[in-house]
């Protein structure tokens, strides 16, 4: 059982993108390495598509993802977290945009806003991006009162290039404890 501390939680989004060896396994590796940290919870994750890559063109196809956590961490302590997992999945930063085993991408968190050297919240270019505002758009909720729902869906309806990104598999969101149980 996790245990939250007294600080308030906050719903994060989080974008997972992988493109080197077992991409899949990579992603749900990612998942699990961030729903397993004592002070986040994986609550929904988003289909997995496969999408063209961005920016250096020279590479393999990604696998793209989102996933909604629930964590009592700041901004910069989930980042630290997020840069750990990958770091340990391998992740090495060679070239801007390029190849890599794991991306993991703070993309919002409770209507927060940062603008620091490490940390821009809102992303920066979620907004641009099908394979970020697709999957992200899996996993809002219908009924949302933060305004990050209505901003999605603008950016979507505004947004050129969708033919890039399609459906790679179908994903629910299990933790553990359920999957043990059946």
């Amino acid at each position: 059982m996790k245990s939250h501390s007294t600080s308030e939680s906050s719903e994060a989004y989080i974008a997972l993108g992988a493109n080197l060896g077992d991409r899949e396994g990579t992603l749900m590796e990612a998942v699990h390495r961030l729903h397993k940290h004592q002070q986040i919870t994986v609550l929904r994750g988003s289909n997995l598509y496969e999408t063209e890559p961005v920016g250096y063109l020279d590479q393999p196809h990604f696998l793209n993802m989102v996933v909604a956590v629930n964590t009592d961490l700041d901004p910069h302590a989930l980042l630290k977290v997020m840069q750990e997992i990958e770091r340990e999945l391998g992740r090495v930063r060679h070239t801007h945009w390029g190849p890599r085993t794991v991306d993991l991408d703070l993309l919002w968190m409770e209507g927060m806003v940062e603008d620091t050297l490490d940390l821009i919240l809102p992303h920066p270019r979620m907004e641009e991006r099908a394979f970020v505002l697709i999957p992200l758009h899996d996993i809002l909720p219908s009924e949302e009162t933060s305004g990050l729902h209505s901003v999605v869906k603008t950016a979507l309806e505004r947004l050129d290039g969708k033919e890039g990104i399609q459906l790679w598999r179908t994903y629910n969101w299990q933790p553990e404890s359920v999957l043990s149980e059946s």
